[in-house]
């Protein structure tokens, strides 16, 4: 058993409470390798802007558990090097299906842990989250649960249609399951292709899609019955039109990519959403910048001449996030 709190991790119980009074969100930046931990790193030391590493169950089969452990020790220790002398920084599984993938996370030194049981019918999905917040809760390990479902695919998690949380059913689900967070599903999707075109109008200006608004309308129903408790939105990603572009003019083939208005995210961060979670992003930033390098320098070889460039560019996006839409810049 590894505790959280010896690997220099804090749960995401005060971030929350805090981001909640204050009206910001905290960035919750999924990672698969070292790049994207050490961006994620630089951006949260430089603003001073607590922070959520999460893994997927993917991610975590990818990099493997153990290394990831001492990933999370290293990035706290890395923080301190940076300056920061007192990271807030939450390690989090996103979307675990199971009871054993939730408890192999906390027995492994993760201070928070998703479990996602929306996928089930509802009694099964407050059985579930339950057990994971009864165990979890005995090491101080918060607990987010989902209750809605998200269309769009994102590593293991996939689904073709969307359904929005029913705000009747969320002081029930919360008060029975014990979770310290509630994932909704109010319009945000899953990885690049979070609309499709039907569901979009087109810009006169640019001939670009316009996605839909986010049912702004459910999320303050959903706040009026549980008011001050943490929501979270997942798939959340704004899929910037500038890395679709790198990346088709370099080869890729990313039609009609299309993700959620920053201007539609800064108005959630402002309420009881606290938790912002944003993966693809960070993905189309980094395969942009190394498609744009390898053109541009067809003879280099050398990962760190084309990961590197990639690293700063994910800062970059993530510093611009954090100041930018989340708010949440000077809060740690």
């Amino acid at each position: 058993m590894i505790h959280f709190k010896d690997l220099g991790l804090v749960n995401t119980r005060e971030m929350f409470a805090k981001a909640i009074k204050g009206g910001y969100a905290i960035p919750a930046f999924n990672f698969n390798n070292l790049e994207q931990l050490q961006a994620i790193i630089q951006a949260a030391a430089e603003t001073k802007s607590p922070v959520i590493i999460q893994v997927s169950k993917g991610a975590r089969n990818y990099a493997n558990q153990t290394l990831l452990r001492y990933m999370a020790e290293g990035a706290v220790e890395y923080a301190k090097e940076l300056g920061w002398e007192k990271p807030q920084i939450a390690l989090h599984l996103d979307h675990g299906d199971s009871f054993e993938v939730c408890k192999s996370c906390v027995d492994m030194g993760f201070s928070s842990v998703m479990i996602d049981g929306s996928a089930l019918p509802y009694e099964e999905n407050i059985a579930l989250s339950k057990q994971v917040a009864d165990y979890a809760h005995k090491y101080d390990v918060t607990v987010e649960a989902e209750l809605g479902v998200l269309a769009g695919v994102e590593d293991e998690v996939s689904s073709e249609e969307s359904h929005y949380t029913r705000p009747e059913e969320v002081v029930d689900f919360s008060k029975r399951t014990g979770c310290d967070s509630l994932a909704i599903s109010v319009g945000t999707s899953h990885g690049a292709y979070k609309f499709k075109p039907e569901q979009c109008t087109i810009d006169p200006e640019t001939g670009r899609l316009v996605p839909p608004p986010l049912a702004f309308d459910i999320l303050h129903e959903i706040e009026k019955r549980l008011p001050g408790f943490p929501i979270v939105l997942h798939g959340s990603s704004s899929v910037p039109q500038e890395y679709v572009d790198i990346i088709n003019t370099h080869g890729g083939k990313l039609p009609n990519a299309v993700g959620i208005p920053e201007e539609q995210l800064r108005r959630a961060a402002k309420s009881s959403v606290c938790k912002i979670n944003i993966d693809s992003d960070s993905r189309l930033a980094l395969t942009a910048t190394v498609r744009r390098v390898l053109a541009e320098k067809p003879g280099e070889f050398d990962p760190r001449k084309y990961l590197g460039p990639a690293r700063d560019e994910m800062k970059k996006l993530y510093i611009h996030k954090i100041v930018n839409v989340l708010g949440s810049d000077g809060k740690a």
